[in-house]
């Protein structure tokens, strides 16, 4: 049983019921109601039929040049001085003071109060394609797609720690209990399939510089948790218990659904409640899921050329490569919003011997995806973002970097982007973003992101606590310079 999930409506029967049912609570229930009163601008949710939700935004607010997003995450922040940002100038003082005039009165981490001295880069830069764009030689697969990618050297956040650094990128936020992006995506677009997730997560895990990522990351926050990240398991069953019991036939099974989705369409008669239906439409979705996940998950449909070209040896192993190959097949089969984690950057030491392997594990499978997705004819409509949380420090600690949160870079392919482009510029020793107008904050980001998707930043938003929430909080500026 489906049926509108009016917000309105189901406030104002919050008003009524605090009213009627809870008057003995006098004028805090009364205060309450009025908190909860969203007034005009609050946009009614959209119905859903057949299970798939069509979103909040009709029509968008702007021409959606990317239906999808893939966020290839390298998590505990990859040091951007060996990868995408080219510092000759910190090469020279290596193993010299750091500038005192750089970092006076700056938020470092671990190096906070330290001797600082300068850590030149280990890696060698090459230009690579017709545009010329420098990219380390630990990248060589990344660096062959140059041309594909806008580079964004200018990026910046406001968290030094890596959960809150990890919160801020995934929700605009660090505080606990904000929607992620794939999560407003959703909300605010829709579904395009009612047969799996419409904002999944796959993770995978390196040889050193492991970083925990917690599930908070993926959250839907205040939205109804129809909107939540669902974690795929990266080796064995994708989804737990996604077969039948022994002895349960799928009839058997649908029966089973439905009877409990009649039940909660009953409750749903008696209160106007957002997670009442997504207790029927999960139900639905787990029912569907029971077909569609193993066929999205048998990599025997892949022929040996596309395993070979993604560095796959053993389909479903829980690698990196594995997991690329997996956001391709679900973003042709419409999910909406994939999310790709790569625990491995955290090199606080030994950053010589370990960022060449953690390189290594991302390199060719990043660029595969990338041209498998353009050979198929879904580069152009599928926004495909590679960075992590922050950067790191071009002063050493010990032999390796510490967090940095005033610089650091990710690139870009698809999804209406510039090609072969690259984007804002840092100081000489890469410590600082460079005040202008190609600099970019995590919001500016988001902001850009959700303009590719076709959504006005300002104008997404969901009332709670009597406030108005929108991903980019009280900020975020569209840098319409990297937009094709």
């Amino acid at each position: 049983m489906q049926r509108e999930i009016d917000l309105a409506a189901f406030r104002s029967s919050i008003n009524r019921r605090t009213f009627l049912g809870r008057a003995a609570y006098g004028l805090g229930g009364l205060a309450l109601a009025g908190l909860l009163n969203p007034g005009p601008a609050q946009a009614a949710e959209s119905p859903a039929p057949g299970g798939r939700w069509t979103g909040v935004i009709h029509p968008p607010h702007f021409p959606i040049r990317a239906k999808r997003i893939i966020h290839l995450y390298m998590a505990g922040g990859p040091s951007h001085l060996e990868s995408l940002d080219y510092k000759p100038r910190l090469q020279e003082l290596h193993g010299k003071p750091f500038p005192e005039s750089f970092t006076k009165g700056q938020q470092l981490a671990q190096l906070q109060g330290a001797q600082l001295k300068a850590f030149g880069p280990f890696a060698k830069f090459q230009r690579w394609g017709k545009s010329g764009q420098e990219i380390s030689e630990l990248f060589p697969h990344i660096g062959g797609i140059a041309d594909e990618l806008c580079i964004v050297r200018s990026l910046h956040t406001e968290q030094i720690n890596h959960d809150p650094a990890h919160a801020f990128m995934n929700a605009g936020s660090q505080i606990k209990g904000r929607p992620s992006m794939g999560s407003w995506l959703l909300y605010g677009l829709g579904a395009e399939t009612a047969n799996l997730p419409g904002f999944v997560v796959l993770t995978s895990a390196g040889k050193s510089g492991l970083q925990p990522v917690s599930a908070r990351q993926w959250s839907s926050g205040f939205l109804p948790t129809r909107f939540e990240g669902i974690q795929f398991q990266s080796k064995g069953d994708a989804v737990h218990y996604v077969g039948n019991p022994e002895g349960v036939c799928q009839s058997t099974q649908r029966q089973v659904v439905e009877e409990i989705n009649r039940l909660n369409g009953m409750l749903a008669e008696e209160r106007i409640d957002p997670e009442i239906q997504t207790r029927i439409t999960q139900f639905e979705m787990a029912f569907q899921m029971q077909s569609s996940v193993p066929e999205l998950t048998d990599f025997t449909q892949e022929p040996q050329h596309i395993l070979d070209l993604y560095g796959v040896k053993h389909p479903g192993d829980g690698s990196f490569a594995s997991n690329c190959l997996m956001a391709r097949r679900l973003a042709e089969r419409g999910t909406r919003f994939i999310q790709v984690y790569h625990r491995a950057w955290d090199h606080h030491g030994n950053i010589a011997n370990d960022m060449p392997v953690s390189a290594r594990d991302v390199d060719q499978a990043s660029a595969a995806l990338v041209k498998d997705l353009k050979q198929r004819g879904l580069l152009d409509d599928t926004l495909v973002l590679w960075g992590g949380e922050f950067g790191r420090t071009p002063m050493g600690q010990g032999s390796g970097r510490d967090h940095h949160i005033q610089a650091f870079s990710v690139w870009m392919a698809g999804g209406g982007v510039k090609g072969g482009l690259t984007f804002g510029q840092t100081d000489e020793l890469g410590y600082r973003f460079v005040d202008d107008a190609e600099k970019m904050h995590v919001h500016d980001l988001h902001a850009t992101m959700m303009y590719l998707c076709g959504i006005d930043h300002l104008r997404l938003t969901h009332r709670f606590q009597g406030r108005d929430f929108r991903l980019t909080d009280v900020a975020g500026e569209i840098r319409h310079g990297i937009v094709a």
